[in-house]
């Protein structure tokens, strides 16, 4: 059985994986996980490490976003934030999801901050990990993954420039890596959706700053010190800007915060949602 699949729900005109898994006490919003953007990415290869742990206290909601993963692809389909933002809103709608906590990766933190500022009552809390949203220059290190043309040899590459711990890059995950990124229809969608010149990407990503300083979210901001694809610089201005912020920053630590520093990762995410729930 394939660990990346998880349950089919309808989002509009199609449908979505999403995986599901534990319980919501009464009054607790679910986890929301939003993934990156990474080749052969999918909400399983993200966030595997995290989401038993999370899923101890809380119901996660981790789906793959259209484009990306196991769900439908439909021709035509516009891989713009204000898709995804649908996508994310059809989606807690079609599962009866007033309020989520929302957690985003990197391309995923982004759209979490493009869903906070377009539908904010739809989000208690914010966690925004390496997160893209911001004006910045385009790094040597986004610019390889967005361009990646599939090879072996190219995904290990990659690897290493996600990875702080070379322990982590090893042939094994580099194969299953590329393996993930030639699957039907994956690398098709992949490479229509950040052409070269890329810096227009990075900037139709980023949200307003005067929206972002508008925020009333209570919001966690995380960072690698050593992430070579979203530069820390980022995540100090996301700090900057949102007022009720706190920032995080781990040492020895590339853009897998959540893969690199799982345990401390998922507890620092628990305790954080925790306030919130003992303050509602």
């Amino acid at each position: 059985m394939n660990p990346e699949l998880g349950r089919r729900v309808r989002t509009g005109t199609f449908e979505t994986n999403v995986h599901d898994l534990g319980t919501a006490a009464e009054d607790q919003p679910p986890a929301l996980l939003i993934h990156g953007s990474g080749p052969g990415v999918s909400a399983w290869a993200n966030w595997r490490l995290v989401m038993p742990v999370l899923a101890q206290q809380r119901r996660v909601i981790a789906p793959d976003m259209v484009g990306f993963g196991y769900t439908d692809r439909p021709a035509g389909t516009a891989y713009i934030m204000d898709t995804w933002v649908q996508q994310a809103l059809d989606l807690l709608d079609a599962l009866d999801v007033p309020q989520v906590d929302l957690i985003g990766n990197s391309f995923g933190g982004a759209l979490s901050l493009a869903l906070a500022i377009r539908a904010p009552e739809r989000v208690r809390r914010l966690v925004l990990m390496g997160s893209v949203g911001v004006p910045f220059v385009i790094t040597p290190g986004l610019d390889a993954v967005w361009g990646y043309e599939p090879s072996f040899e190219t995904m290990r590459g990659l690897l290493d420039i996600f990875a702080y711990s070379r322990a982590l890059v090893t042939d094994e995950l580099a194969e299953l890596r590329y393996q993930a990124s030639i699957r039907p229809g994956f690398q098709e969608s992949f490479s229509a959706m950040f052409p070269a010149p890329r810096q227009r990407w990075v900037d139709a990503m980023a949200s307003p700053e005067a929206a972002v300083r508008a925020l009333p979210h209570e919001t966690l901001v995380i960072h690698g010190r050593e992430d070579q694809v979203i530069p820390l610089s980022n995540s100090l201005t996301l700090a900057d800007w949102i007022p009720n912020s706190q920032l995080h920053v781990f040492g020895h630590c590339g853009h897998w915060t959540q893969i690199e520093h799982s345990a401390r990762f998922a507890q620092l995410v628990t305790n954080f949602l925790a306030e919130a729930d003992a303050i509602r």
